[in-house]
């Protein structure tokens, strides 16, 4: 009798375990990372009598959850790659925003100020015109401004962001720890505590999603989690901690790294390369890389705006007949960054058209020699010597002392000039839109020479003045003396009598003539003995022409097509930069599909191992509600019996 009522306890005790496992099942559905569990039934091994083996029933073995350990870390290294890229598209559409086109954009400004030099070229004494000319300057130096602040507040969200994400990211170390020791614990009843090691791959899971993880189980049940490919971010029930700051390798560059901190230990600079995915490596990628390289094409441009026209303004003459001051501020040379103090080194602007919108670092390697690498694209220049000086992409890199063997100096050249560029000239009257120089044809010319064009550019140097004679017997300058057909000499105004300083040089029509910096282009047909002088403008013999003439202005306004920007011309510099931005935002939108969709793929696949399907676990519930009906029918059955065999003994 007892072996029937034991049977069917064993079998309404196990069916009773099902359903409770089947509801469990069902009330956690909606559970983040909760895994599907199942009853393990076992037989009892039946007792031998003489008729033969009889069964015992059924007990329950334990209860399993239906994981794939496999598939669980490739959806979370998946979830961490789509993290990585999902943040970083994000803030690249940010960054995009901020350059944009249209009237109000940086690229309409410059246009508008080198276009309004048109109406000082066309009336160069209205002052109007010139007012308006210094007006369209400080305007694209403001939005320069506007530009670069709008790129730091960008880089201070992200630095707060990366200081939120820090925080999750120890917390769910230190919350891995505990749960580590509560499994360890626990397995020591020689039972699996299913809920717990489904709370710790979750809690892995959301780690994965701030910062790509390996994970290495232990013996005792625990899970070491690391980071960077070596370091320990949780080990037992001990956890580390990961924090964001500037390098140690470079001291005041703002440069961003990543800090691992053992227990008990100092903080480690680990490189970003090691990191994988992740939202840490993704916005840290973002503010290194992406932003850096916005700032430095902007910084670039406010940079090398500003040289050019000043020293295109420097070439001309005011109208007060003086030399132009700066049209803008922009720096002339920046530090590097060290670690070590001593090592003292500058990078100074010789060539705005060779800039490269770059950071650039300096490495020591058998001092005073070492290379230059632009960091953009990893382009090495070997140095000598640094000690005097080496010039890469119109930068000259020098140092008082050269660095220690293996020695490391950042430079970021551009990295403020468009936070700083201020428009410096105020007065209409000191727009110095006048040419430095005068032509005049010789008064006994009889030939059909006409004068086309007269320009300075880089490295002129103004004539001497006339001298102190009155009339001057032979007033500074430069005379072009023409002594046959397409043939003249060039001679030098300034010596008496006037040196001669190239002979039988060819003449051709509107085709320039270059000498001491400075070029002028005539039309017609010479006869031999005419002349053409050219001289310092301020000159008395030119009276007060320069104050009609709008040379410079015009040298000015031309700049728009001089080639600045990877080929690109200075009108047409903002759209490459555009360009350039958006070309990234779009690849890395791209990225975060592809990865996206991955992790997506892998998440269903997991899902569909792990997750709870509710029509399996309703049918589950009739199954085994119908077996605990008939477990407790058998139950039944033997207390009937039970209760004849009592009432036949008892008679």
């Amino acid at each position: 009798m007892s072996g029937l009522l034991d049977v069917g306890a064993r079998a309404l005790m196990a069916n009773q375990v099902a359903l409770q496992t089947a509801g469990h099942n069902i009330s956690n559905v909606n559970v983040a990372g909760y895994s599907r569990q199942k009853v393990v039934l076992n037989s009892v091994e039946g007792q031998f009598t003489g008729g033969g083996y009889i069964g015992k029933g059924v007990s329950v073995t334990t209860v399993l959850r239906d994981h794939d350990e496999l598939l669980t870390r490739q959806a979370a290294a998946a979830q961490s790659v789509q993290a990585g890229d999902g943040v970083r598209s994000q803030r690249l559409l940010q960054l995009q925003n901020i350059f944009q086109g249209g009237t109000q954009g940086l690229g309409a400004s410059i246009n508008d100020m080198l276009n309004s030099l048109g109406d000082v070229v066309s009336s160069p004494t209205d002052l109007t015109a010139r007012m308006v000319s210094l007006t369209r300057m400080d305007e694209m130096a403001a939005r320069m401004r506007s530009g670069a602040q709008q790129l730091q507040e960008l880089g201070y969200a992200v630095d707060q962001q990366l200081a939120s994400d820090m925080d999750h990211v120890n917390t769910l170390a230190r919350n891995i720890a505990a749960v580590n020791e509560q499994i360890a614990s626990a397995k020591g009843n020689g039972q699996t505590p299913n809920d717990l090691l489904d709370k710790r791959d979750q809690l892995i899971r959301e780690l994965n999603q701030y910062v790509q993880t390996t994970q290495i189980p232990a013996d005792d049940g625990t899970m070491g989690v690391f980071v960077g490919g070596s370091q320990a971010l949780v080990l037992g029930n001990v956890a580390a901690s990961l924090s964001v700051r500037e390098s140690q390798s470079f001291p005041g560059s703002g440069q961003r790294a990543l800090y691992f901190t053992p227990p008990g230990g100092r903080p480690i600079e680990m490189s970003t390369d090691l990191l994988g995915g992740g939202e840490v490596t993704g916005l840290m990628r973002f503010a290194n890389t992406d932003l850096t390289d916005a700032g430095n094409m902007l910084g670039r441009m406010a940079l090398s705006i500003g040289q050019t026209l000043n020293a295109q303004q420097a070439n001309g003459l005011t109208l007060d007949g003086v030399a132009g001051n700066p049209l803008f501020s922009v720096p002339v040379s920046m530090p590097g960054y060290s670690s070590n103090p001593a090592t003292v080194g500058t990078v100074a602007f010789t060539n705005p058209a060779a800039f490269a919108a770059s950071d650039y670092e300096v490495r020591f390697t058998t001092p005073p020699a070492g290379v230059v690498v632009r960091l953009s694209d990893n382009q090495v220049t070997n140095v000598a010597d640094f000690t005097v000086g080496q010039v890469v992409d119109g930068l000259n890199f020098q140092f008082t002392a050269p660095g220690a063997a293996g020695e490391r100096v950042l430079f970021k050249p551009f990295s403020s000039a468009a936070g700083s560029i201020q428009a410096l000239v105020k007065s209409p009257r000191d727009l110095a839109a006048a040419n430095p120089i005068n032509a005049a044809m010789g008064t006994t010319n009889t030939g059909t020479l006409q004068l086309a064009g007269l320009q300075v550019g880089a490295g002129f140097t103004p004539p001497p003045l006339g001298d102190t004679a009155l009339p001057p017997t032979y007033p500074g300058g430069i005379q072009l003396r023409f002594t046959a057909a397409g043939t003249f000499d060039v001679l030098d105004r300034g010596s008496n009598p006037p040196t001669t300083l190239a002979t039988a040089q060819s003449y051709v029509p509107g085709q320039p003539i270059t000498v001491n910096g400075w070029s002028i282009t005539l039309q017609g047909t010479p006869q031999v003995g005419d002349t053409v002088n050219v001289g310092n403008a301020s000159d008395p013999q030119y009276g007060d022409w320069y104050t009609r003439d709008a040379g410079n202005a015009k040298a000015l306004m031309n700049l728009r097509d001089t080639k600045l920007f990877d080929e690109s011309t200075m009108a047409d510099g903002y759209a490459s930069l555009m360009a350039q931005v958006g070309t990234r935002t779009q690849s890395a939108l791209y990225a975060a599909q592809v990865s996206g969709q991955i992790a997506d793929n892998l998440e269903a696949s997991r899902t569909a191992v792990s997750g709870v399907n509710l029509d399996e676990e309703a049918s589950k519930l009739i199954q085994y509600q119908q077996a605990y009906q008939a477990s407790a029918k058998v139950l039944q059955i033997a207390q009937n019996i039970f209760d004849n065999l009592i009432s036949v003994i008892s008679r």
